[in-house]
C-alpha cells in the first residue's frame, strides 16, 4: 500500500531524461503527483516530447511504478513538453554563473585574460570550470600547463561524463585534449558546435560558482549555439585600445545586445594598455593607443572591468603553463585580481537586478527569443 508521495519519487529515480542524462526526479521534472490504494497519476516534463519519445518516457515510468508496488495498480504518466529554457537551466543546475570571454577580432588577449580570471577567482575560494570553446586554436591547455591530460569518462546515472583536467583550482575542458599536440581541427560549423556542446553539458563539472567559456574571436556559429543551449549570465568583452580592435568589439557588443538574443554585457576589458619598460618602471608607453577601450565603455554605459599592461611576464607565465595572476606581491596579480573583484562586483548587480538569461531559438540562420 502507498503511504506517501516520497515512496514514488523512490521508485521514479530509475528512470533518466534522456536528453538530460539524469533521473527524473533529481532534475524536478515530476510533479502533479496524486495516489490512491490501486492507482497512481503524475506528470512529467521531458527536453524532447515527441510522439515517441513519450511513449518511451509513459512505458519507464510504468514499469518502475509497478516493479515497486507491483502489476495490479493502474498508473496514469501525463507527459509535458519542457519549456527550452528551463530545459537549458536542467542541464547545468549546479552552475551557478556562466560568463563568456568574448572579442570582435584575434590577437587581444582574449584567452589570457579568460585564464587569469578563471585562477583568480579559484584564489578567491570559488569553485571554477573553464571551457576551451576556441574550436580552431585552443590555447587554454598551455595556459593551464595540461597540454597532455587525456580526458577520463566516468559514468553517472547510466550515462558516461566527460572527467575535465584540473590544476591551479579551475576545472579544465578543451578541444585540444581531444588531438594530438601538431594537429589542427579541420571542422565544418556543425561538427565543431557539436564539440562544444559535448565538452559543456556533457562534462562532469560538480557545483560551480562560475564557469568561464573562452570563445573564438568574432561573431559566429560557436556564439549562436551557446547562447541557443545556455542561459548565459553574460558576456565580457575584451579588447586592445587601438581601433581596429575597437570597432570590431563594438560588433560583438552589438550582437549580445540584439533584442533577440539580449545578453548582459557585463563589462569590458581594455588588455594591453601600455607597455613599461622593466629598467624604467615609471614610463608607460601607449603602444596600441591611449584609452581606447575606457573610451568605448563610457560611450556605451558599459563597465570598465579593468585595465591590463603589456608586460612580458603574462606573456611569459602563460607560456609556460602558470597564469600571471598567481605572480604573488607583484602589480600584475593586483591588476588581475582587481580585475576579478570588479567582475564579480558586477556579476552580483547583474543578478540582482535583473531576469535570468532566456536560450535563443535559431532558424534559417537568425536568432530568435524563445517564448
Amino acid at each position: 500500500m502507498i503511504k506517501s508521495n516520497d515512496e514514488i519519487f523512490d521508485a521514479l529515480k530509475s528512470v533518466l531524461e534522456p536528453d538530460l542524462g539524469k533521473d527524473i526526479i533529481t532534475l524536478g521534472l515530476v510533479s502533479d503527483v496524486k495516489f490512491s490504494e490501486n492507482s497512481i497519476s503524475f506528470s512529467v516534463q521531458m527536453k524532447n516530447a515527441a510522439m515517441h519519445a513519450r511513449k518511451r518516457m509513459e512505458d519507464a515510468c510504468a514499469f518502475a511504478v509497478e516493479r515497486k508496488f507491483g502489476k495490479d495498480i493502474t498508473v496514469v504518466v501525463n507527459v509535458q513538453a519542457l519549456k527550452k529554457s528551463e530545459a537549458a537551466q536542467s542541464i547545468l543546475p549546479n552552475v551557478k554563473n556562466t560568463i563568456a570571454i568574448v572579442s570582435g577580432k584575434g590577437g587581444v588577449g582574449k584567452s589570457t585574460i579568460a585564464a587569469n580570471t578563471a585562477v583568480g577567482l579559484a584564489k578567491k575560494g570559488f569553485k571554477v570550470g573553464i571551457v576551451d570553446a576556441d574550436i580552431y586554436g585552443p590555447s587554454v591547455p598551455m595556459m593551464f600547463d595540461v597540454l597532455h591530460y587525456k580526458p577520463l569518462s566516468r559514468q553517472i546515472n547510466n550515462k558516461q561524463y566527460i572527467v575535465p583536467a584540473e590544476n591551479y583550482g579551475v576545472k579544465i575542458l578543451s578541444i585540444g585534449f581531444f588531438a594530438e599536440l601538431d594537429q589542427a581541427v579541420v571542422w565544418r560549423g556543425p561538427m565543431a558546435v557539436k564539440a562544444l556542446k559535448q565538452l559543456i553539458f556533457d562534462a562532469d563539472w560538480g557545483e560551480l560558482d562560475y564557469l568561464i567559456i573562452d570563445t573564438p574571436p568574432g561573431t559566429g556559429d560557436v556564439h549562436l549555439s551557446i547562447v541557443q543551449s545556455l542561459p548565459l549570465t553574460g558576456a565580457v568583452v575584451v579588447t586592445t585600445p587601438q581601433s581596429v580592435a575597437l570597432a570590431d568589439a563594438k560588433k560583438a557588443i552589438a550582437m549580445f545586445k540584439m533584442d533577440n538574443i539580449n545578453v548582459p554585457i557585463i563589462g569590458l576589458v581594455e588588455n594591453m594598455s601600455w607597455f613599461t619598460p622593466k629598467d624604467h618602471p615609471d614610463e608607460k608607453y601607449f603602444i596600441f593607443g591611449e584609452n581606447g577601450g575606457e573610451n568605448l565603455s563610457k560611450s556605451l554605459d558599459i563597465s570598465l572591468l579593468g585595465k591590463i599592461p603589456l608586460v612580458q611576464s603574462i606573456r611569459q607565465s602563460g607560456d609556460a603553463g602558470r597564469p600571471a595572476v598567481l605572480q604573488q606581491e607583484t602589480v600584475v596579480e593586483k591588476y588581475y585580481d582587481d580585475l576579478c573583484d570588479e567582475l564579480m562586483k558586477n556579476i552580483d548587480q547583474r543578478n540582482a537586478n535583473l531576469e535570468g538569461t532566456k536560450v535563443v531559438e535559431v532558424e534559417y540562420g537568425e536568432p530568435k527569443c524563445s517564448k
